[in-house]
């Protein structure tokens, strides 16, 4: 029996394909991942919170009836007063916050952190509480205390007890810097502090031994450790100096001295829109230049080895006879920074007749129905409806910033840490959201007029809304919740996902499950400082906030201005009271206590 051979294999052939070859297959597209679409969903959201802003305000100085503004603010007869002066007089700021900060951040990092002084503990919380003060309260209270008649108005109490007050200590740069310093210096102690921490006792000890002096040691091995954190405090102080709005416009426009953002303010209160918007890009550049030198400069910085595997004890050092000169010196800063301010604006609150004790004590500034005789008619802080309404509105505006911020801070940290999409994605979507850090608050709040501010595409005019409120405070305070989010993550390990996944978990679900209840306690920190953030900043909601939309920060800042003292001191107080006291709940939540707070 015989088998027929095989049949032979037929070719398929295609037009494409004449010669029989099979052509190649067309590989399917790949599918992004859950992480890529969550990537490129949270960074559109960035590019409407903060690229759309900065674009719409360049479009406007650029627009056919904005273009002459650049020629008026560099090169016109009215420049001089317009940019150049002011821009000198935030320079002059800037450095002066920065030398003095510096200065008196680490001379109390140093004595809260390597002294025996007793209360050191005391004294490290004293410290950190300036910076969550509204800026505004220290220069109320040195306007209720050294104020003189140079500008008319009621005098501070000096002036009421018959003391002269020299004009140079009452208006001007000095009480400008001075003030400055009272609120920055907190963020130099803070990173000097933690950094001093990180010292070794045994390696100076060590050195020590060796025959080097405590001079040599301190020059040659703690000032090279601590020195990128003195730079950095520096730097943030300076750029904070440049930018801030409120203390040179109560203590400096009286007398006409003029910064960047006074300048920008009162362009654009005025209608003068297109300058306004010029000097707000002259001030974006201005803090930009200053956070690149800062990242510049610390990344270029040697770095020392301070923790090893060994445990390390810290250095202590006796003070001797040297412990109450330098004690009466460090509680003398705390006092006058936190607790004479504090006091000085809830006493002057209480006087009848402006900053006069003599005049008696009342309580109608707090509790007071409408008297014709004191403040024109207006009541009480606690009984005034616009206050009443502005508090409302300051309080939900802090918490719906604080959630929105920390749920997009959280997205964005999810993306940074988790993500295996393209490097160029995740890196792109980490500088947007770190862009807001170098905007100043004023400058920010002129960009989202500029681009929200009128009807755009379908979307109508958000400008004297909550929501303009809301989208600016999440833009503003984005670098700050994404950096909580990426703490937070940092502590949540893969494998806890892993298993997820291989339940079958998929993205939301293990977002919802996992990811958020893990890091509740690291991000109710964050939402919290960002809800402080928010309470006590002026400088971003002073152009975006009107009558139909007021909020405390701004009520204060006109009251100042019409010289509602007790009124602006007492709105102070309730802001003060708002924001420490949300600081010091924060406290409770943290986990690592701050490096001197297990001892003294």
């Amino acid at each position: 029996m015989t088998h027929a051979p095989p049949a032979p294999a037929r070719t398929r052939t295609t037009p494409s394909s004449p010669t029989g070859a099979r052509p190649p297959r067309r590989r399917p597209l790949a599918m992004p991942g859950p992480t890529v679409v969550l990537a490129w969903g949270t960074l559109a959201v960035l590019a409407v919170l903060v690229i759309a802003p900065l674009v719409g305000l360049l479009n406007t100085t650029f627009a056919a009836d904005g273009r002459d503004a650049w020629g008026d603010v560099f090169a016109s007869r009215i420049s001089e007063n317009l940019l150049w002066r002011p821009l000198g007089n935030s320079l002059l700021m800037g450095v002066a916050t920065a030398l003095l900060s510096t200065i008196v951040g680490g001379f109390l990092a140093w004595v809260v952190v390597m002294t025996d002084l007793p209360g050191r503990k005391i004294l490290g919380v004293l410290a950190t509480i300036p910076f969550a003060l509204p800026s505004f309260a220290l220069a109320l209270a040195w306007e209720s205390v050294f104020r003189n008649d140079l500008v008319g108005g009621s005098v501070g109490v000096l002036a009421t007890w018959g003391l002269a007050v020299p004009d140079w200590l009452a208006w001007g740069p000095v009480p400008v810097a001075l003030t400055l310093t009272a609120h920055y210096f907190s963020l130099s102690f803070m990173l000097i502090a933690a950094s001093l921490a990180s010292v070794n006792g045994d390696i100076l000890e060590a050195a020590e031994m060796t025959g080097a002096s405590r001079f040599a040691v301190a020059k040659d091995i703690a000032l090279p450790v601590v020195t990128p954190a003195i730079i950095s405090g520096a730097l943030l102080a300076f750029a904070e100096g440049v930018s801030n709005f409120v203390t040179p416009a109560l203590l400096g426009l009286p007398v006409r001295f003029h910064t960047l953002s006074t300048r920008l303010y009162g362009s654009i209160t005025t209608g003068d829109t297109s300058r306004g918007y010029v000097l707000s890009i002259v001030l974006i550049v201005v803090a930009a230049m200053v956070m690149y030198a800062s990242t510049r400069v610390t990344g270029r910085g040697s770095r020392f080895e301070t923790i090893s595997g060994k445990g390390g004890r810290r250095r202590t050092t006796r003070m001797g006879p040297w412990a109450w000169p330098v004690a009466a010196i460090a509680w003398a800063i705390a006092a006058c920074t936190t607790v004479l301010p504090g006091l000085v604006l809830v006493a002057s609150s209480l006087t009848r007749r402006t900053n006069d004790f003599a005049s008696g004590l009342t309580l109608h500034y707090w509790l007071g129905e409408s008297d014709p005789a004191l403040a024109q008619g207006q009541r009480g802080v606690l009984r005034n409806p616009q206050i009443l309404d502005a508090a409302w509105n300051t309080v939900v505006l802090g918490v719906a910033v604080a959630v929105c911020a920390g749920i997009l801070g959280l997205l964005i940290a999810y993306v940074l840490t988790r993500s295996s999409g393209p490097r160029w994605l995740t890196g792109t979507l980490s500088v947007v959201s770190f862009v807001p850090f170098l905007i100043p608050g004023i400058a920010l709040g002129a960009a989202f007029i500029a681009q929200f501010g009128a009807s755009w595409g379908p979307f109508p005019s958000l400008y004297g809304t909550f929501a303009i409120l809301v989208l600016a405070g999440v833009a503003a305070t984005i670098p700050f919740a994404v950096r909580s989010g990426t703490a937070a993550m940092s502590q949540v390990s893969r494998d806890v996902e892993d298993s997820a996944v291989m339940a079958g978990a998929g993205l939301l679900r293990r977002l919802r499950s996992i990811v958020a209840p893990l890091t509740a306690r690291g991000l109710l920190t964050g939402g919290v400082l960002v809800f402080v953030q928010m309470v006590r900043d002026l400088s971003l909601v002073v152009l975006l906030a009107t009558p139909a939309m007021p909020v405390l920060a701004v009520l204060t800042y006109q009251y100042s201005s019409e010289n509602f003292t007790q009124l602006a001191n007492a709105v102070t107080v309730l802001i003060a009271v708002i924001s420490v006291g949300a600081t010091l709940l924060v406290r409770r939540f943290e986990k690592a206590s701050q490096p001197w707070s297990d001892d003294g």
